[in-house]
């Protein structure tokens, strides 16, 4: 069984270091081995990709406790770099709180965040969303600091309140949250490139994540400028999910309408290539390391 210590050490490192962690959303753990493959050095786990990939529903609060969980147990078991993971509001009241914490810590997420929407929540870029009293997640967000057995697993705020009430109240209730115990702070959906630096200037000395969903709310912002801004964290939620979907809409128009895979071919992993990617290699050398025949070798020796 693998151990996570490791990563938690790693990533709390990389938080407060110097250079913009750049990160993707694996919505499967097929995503999450291609992007370590890519060089990614940390991941993340979150409902929007995880609610297409196992529903096929949209990030409307229907993805439960449960289906999160095993998603993130599934991709930390995939793959060796940090995974952090989407945590919703707790999936209930305080001591639903304190079971997500442990469970997600036991899964092997390197932190979580939650957030300060009313369930069932909704995509921070979509419109109609409630918001819970401020005391609410700083309540949860004591649970959850007290609940981590690991001092390395950071726990995130995250306040959707910029939408609903206006950038002020986002900062206030972040800082209220900071005050609570939040190791790291994340604003949803700030709607310029100027609400971006103001939250790192009132934030300058935690660790801050952006997020980029093409279409959504916020300006796309290079990593780049967000490093330079002050960012620690950017993540990119829906670029595999929306990506994979694409895909599969072409090639199956292709499969339906002509019988065959001429064309997407060209945009195809081969057999061969695919099997070394998902680790075939190593699953072949076990057989050979514990074979009958092996086996009785050792016996004999």
């Amino acid at each position: 069984m693998k151990t996570f210590s490791k990563n938690r050490k790693k990533f709390k490192k990389m938080m407060y270091g110097q250079q913009l962690v750049n990160m993707v959303v694996v919505p499967d753990a097929l995503a999450a081995k291609v992007a370590e493959q890519a060089g990614f050095q940390a991941l993340f786990v979150a409902g929007y990709a995880a609610s297409a990939d196992l529903l096929g529903l949209p990030d409307r609060g229907v993805l439960d406790f449960g289906q999160q969980l095993e998603q993130l147990n599934r991709i930390c078991q995939a793959v060796d770099v940090p995974v952090f993971a989407d945590a919703d509001t707790g999936y209930g009241d305080l001591e639903n709180v304190r079971r997500t914490v442990e469970s997600f810590e036991q899964a092997g997420a390197v932190g979580l965040f939650l957030e300060d929407q009313a369930w069932p929540k909704r995509c921070g870029h979509m419109l109609g969303k409630q918001l819970v009293p401020t005391e609410n997640l700083s309540a949860k967000i004591k649970v959850a600091v007290d609940a981590r057995h690991n001092d390395d697993f950071l726990i995130m705020s995250r306040t959707d309140a910029r939408q609903t009430y206006g950038l002020e109240e986002a900062i206030n209730r972040s800082h209220q949250y900071r005050a609570a115990g939040a190791d790291m702070v994340f604003i949803e959906a700030p709607q310029s490139k100027d609400e971006l630096q103001q939250i790192v200037t009132e934030f300058s000395d935690v660790p801050l994540m952006a997020n980029m969903i093409e279409g959504g709310a916020t300006p796309l912002t290079s990593a780049d400028e967000l490093s330079k801004m002050g960012y620690r964290i950017l993540v990119h939620p829906t670029d595999l999910t929306y990506v994979n979907a694409y895909a599969d809409r072409m090639l199956l128009h292709e499969l339906q309408s002509t019988g065959g895979t001429t064309k997407s071919q060209q945009q195809m992993i081969q057999f061969s290539e695919f099997n070394q990617m998902v680790g075939l290699d190593h699953l072949n050398d076990l057989d050979k390391q514990y074979s009958e025949t092996a086996m009785q070798q050792l016996l004999n020796d």
